[in-house]
């Protein structure tokens, strides 16, 4: 089973000094490739001196992350692909339980290690921790995260087990279905690209695991910080991409609307709290959605999973039941 570890950089130079030795060091089973997004630092240079292991693909221009994994992996040739964030540090041994999870389930075509924060080791991170799901109307949360009580890691989430999402951050998947699946939505730019690609690898009936034998430190917010209006934009547009695309259709209409009133409170929010770019970023991404919506709904799959969600609403059940964590 051939593995390619592929790192995704745009001017991470400084990044790819702190993180790029343990993969290298720690990755002995795959080929490690470096996809640069037409980096205007000395990124490359710094590769081609230091890491003359490493494979370089060059991309024409900044994709963005899911255009960017689209663009670069067509000139990767491996079974597995293993898309890892540049600040992330892995471990020793990190590959060999994913690997087996590979060899042993068929069926299975995505994979996420367990993910914990670079900053405080013994805490989960926010992006991805234990392994995803959604709600009924498509809020994410994570084994280990529900919005931002972040669990401590005492071992809880040691096991392998099914899960509806596998972060971005580190996501492995057969190159096969990343084929079958034509790769992320380019759309997307960033943010919420690996939900939906799950979400459709879900809807082809595919099986998406986590194994939390395997370990690796991410610091997250390394591109785009938590207060960004820019990710703030992306995450309220992509996620009503993502539910278009997505929901069964006898559902599709409700779910959405329900969605936008739900937009709107949060938007008000930003409002009352003097947060006058996030709450133009909300209406921005409304926007683009009106604008974008014909084209969603025709990249709608024949078949839509049903039963995609464990709990009907994650923000009921942690703003009024108070229950925090997963």
């Amino acid at each position: 089973m051939k593995i390619a570890v592929v790192i995704l950089n745009w001017n991470g130079k400084k990044l790819l000094e702190q993180f790029l030795p343990s993969v290298v060091q720690n990755s002995s089973e795959a080929d490690v490739y470096l996809a640069d997004n037409n980096s205007s630092d000395d990124s490359i240079s710094y590769i081609t001196t230091h890491f003359p292991s490493v494979q370089i693909i060059k991309n024409e221009y900044n994709f963005g992350f899911a255009q960017g994994y689209n663009e670069a992996l067509k000139s990767v040739d491996a079974d597995i692909f293993a898309l890892v964030n540049s600040d992330v540090e892995v471990t020793q041994n990190w590959l060999q339980p994913i690997i087996e999870t590979f060899k042993n389930e068929p069926n299975t075509a995505i994979v996420q290690p367990k993910i914990l924060d670079y900053k405080r080791k013994d805490y989960f991170e926010y992006a991805g921790a234990g392994g995803g799901f959604i709600d009924q109307y498509g809020y994410p949360y994570c084994r280990g995260r529900v919005f931002e009580t972040i669990e401590k890691d005492w071992g809880q989430y040691n096991d392998a087990c099914e899960i509806f999402w596998a972060s971005g951050a580190c996501f492995f998947i057969r190159s096969s279905v990343y084929s079958e699946l034509n790769g992320f939505d380019g759309d997307f730019f960033a943010h919420q690209e690996e939900i939906d690609l799950c979400w459709r690898a879900k809807n082809k009936k595919y099986t998406i695991k986590y194994n939390g034998l395997s370990t690796i430190y991410h610091v997250g917010g390394a591109t785009l910080n938590e207060e960004s209006p820019k990710k703030t934009f992306l995450n309220f547009r992509n996620s009503l991409f993502m539910l278009t695309k997505n929901l069964p259709k006898h559902e599709l209409f409700r779910i959405v609307f329900f969605r936008m009133v739900l937009d709107g409170i949060a938007g008000i929010r930003f409002l009352f709290q003097g947060k006058f770019t996030h709450l133009f970023a909300v209406l921005k991404a409304h926007f683009h959605y009106y604008h974008l919506i014909n084209r969603n709904l025709n990249k709608r799959s024949d078949f839509q999973l049903k039963s995609y969600f464990k709990i009907n609403s994650i923000v009921y059940n942690y703003f009024i039941k108070k229950r925090h964590n997963f």
